[in-house]
């Protein structure tokens, strides 16, 4: 969650002097280069075959569809403060997605202060839009969508091998285009590279693309999707502080109001109960197959 916190602000000051699309695959490029040394030098076993479409939904949510559409938000006038208002949301959307994908069932009070945020959100939505949500918030609603499935997806496969290499394979499966269409990128596109942007463009290649997955599969694998995605309920006040220490983003009374009333409807769901129905997928790993896959030792 401290990792992520970052990742507007920095995606804001590469911006300065980068393509958002650039910034937005570019950045899972250059992750993949890292994943790929790691798994060679623990001479990681590929995955089974039934586990690639979850590999695959990873990569379209977490390494395509946030990426992408929270930069393309960014770009078009949502700053680092309201982006994380809305990205609030992202607990919950997980939540969601862990009902339908991992089999966990939380309480009507859950859903009753999950939905109150959903409102908070909207409203603030509406409210700076002049009346009405803007493309870069539908943009924003978008990310959080593929972020839901992303973590969802992922989440589950940590329950069967190490977080670490959940999104080492996920950057691998989508090497084919991701490395095409960085390089058509550096070819097509004007950049003013500068120390900012450089190290703007590097925290979020190597820190929320890459490294910022090792903890964050592990825990929901470990304390359950949709009760472990309410952590994220620090990240909008976190950002919007980074937001205003480090670009200047002005945090005014509306954004403060929105961010509380989402923070107390997230802070709700997590003295509700969420039980596990059976999952929806085997999630059984006995001694030999820890050992086996990787799960022990490294």
């Amino acid at each position: 969650m401290l990792v992520y916190s970052f990742t507007l602000p920095a995606t804001a000051v590469g911006l300065d002097g980068l393509d958002p699309y650039l910034i937005g695959i570019g950045r899972s490029a250059v992750a993949t280069v890292v994943a790929a040394v790691a798994l060679l030098a623990v001479r990681a076993r590929p995955p089974r075959r039934d586990q690639w479409p979850a590999l695959a939904a990873v990569g379209a949510g977490v390494i395509f569809g946030f990426p992408l559409l929270s930069t393309l938000a960014l770009d078009r006038g949502a700053s680092s403060a309201h982006s994380a208002v809305v990205v609030g949301l992202l607990p919950a959307a997980t939540a969601v997605a862990a009902v339908l994908r991992a089999g966990e069932r939380p309480s009507r009070a859950f859903w009753l202060a999950s939905m109150g945020g959903a409102a908070c959100v909207t409203a603030f939505a509406v409210v700076r839009g002049a009346g009405q949500v803007t493309g870069a918030d539908l943009l924003l609603f978008g990310s959080l969508a593929a972020a839901a499935i992303g973590y969802t997806e992922g989440g589950r496969l940590a329950r069967e091998m190490p977080g670490w290499r959940v999104i080492s394979w996920a950057l691998i499966l989508c090497a084919p285009i991701t490395f095409p269409a960085t390089g058509w990128l550096l070819a097509t596109t004007d950049q003013h590279w500068t120390a900012r942007t450089a190290s703007a463009f590097g925290y979020v290649a190597l820190f929320s693309a890459y490294l910022g997955f090792f903890a964050w599969y592990e825990g929901l694998a470990r304390a359950g999707i949709a009760r472990a995605s309410q952590v994220q309920l620090a990240q909008p006040v976190l950002t919007m502080a980074w937001a205003a220490l480090l670009l200047g983003d002005e945090i005014d009374s509306a954004t403060l109001l929105a961010a509380l009333g989402v923070l107390v409807c997230v802070a709700l769901t997590q003295r509700t109960r969420v039980r596990r129905t059976a999952p929806a997928a085997p999630l059984l790993v006995t001694p030999e197959k820890a050992v086996r896959e990787g799960r022990v030792g490294v």
